[in-house]
């Protein structure tokens, strides 16, 4: 069953939604069984969730896992370290960082780093089929982490929320601790992500909360 595989911090968050999670699990096991390649790896899906629920500082939101074997480890936005080769949505995350704030520890493409400082890379769908980006937006998975965005919001998270997909969770924050943008993809980081200092800002809202900043 795919909730075994929740953490187990966040089981009490999520348990009024065990039989949607193992109803989904059950639709990528199906699919699976007829030959689909499902991403990330089985014991990836909730990596996002390995920070307990009270440590979360920070909530930022992708859509979905990137859809090759290389690259969906779990974490929005993020991948293995390597020298070169990185997805174009993480250049331009670089490239930004390196903007507003001048200097960046992951240059590699690790974000893995940010997750333990206290930020939630999640995306909205948490599994995609291999070379099919979006496959699996119709499996639920936005009712799951809806949830989770909720939870999170109501301790007083700050959400960074990038795209439609991800802005629809703007609701759920405080007006004082959102930052909206465009999705940092080749195809939309023109149109307002490039420029649009998230990353000042989100240490900005911490240091008027007494908090520390956070090491981009």
């Amino acid at each position: 069953m795919l909730f075994e595989l929740v953490p187990e911090p966040w089981r009490p968050v999520l348990g009024e939604l065990e039989n949607e999670i193992n109803e989904i699990g059950n639709k990528l096991q199906s699919r699976a069984d007829q030959g689909e390649r499902i991403l990330p790896d089985k014991k990836n899906v909730f990596r996002a969730l390995e920070i307990p629920p009270e440590a979360i500082r920070v909530v930022l939101v992708g859509q979905d896992p990137y859809p090759n074997i290389s690259d969906a480890i779990g974490l929005a936005f993020s991948v293995s370290p390597r020298n070169s080769g990185l997805p174009g949505s993480l250049m331009n995350i670089q490239k930004e960082i390196l903007t507003d704030i001048g200097s960046t520890t992951t240059a590699d493409g690790d974000l893995s780093r940010w997750s333990a400082q206290g930020v939630l890379l999640l995306n909205r769908v948490l599994t995609v089929s291999a070379g099919n980006s979006g496959a699996h937006a119709d499996l639920g998975w936005q009712k799951i982490t809806q949830h989770i965005v909720k939870h999170t919001a109501n301790q007083e998270a700050i959400g960074v929320l990038w795209g439609n997909t991800a802005r629809e969770l703007a609701p759920l924050f405080k007006d004082d601790l959102l930052i909206e943008g465009v999705h940092p993809s080749p195809l939309s980081a023109h149109r307002g992500f490039l420029g649009s200092k998230p990353f000042s800002r989100v240490n900005e809202i911490l240091r008027s909360k007494g908090l520390t900043e956070i090491t981009w």
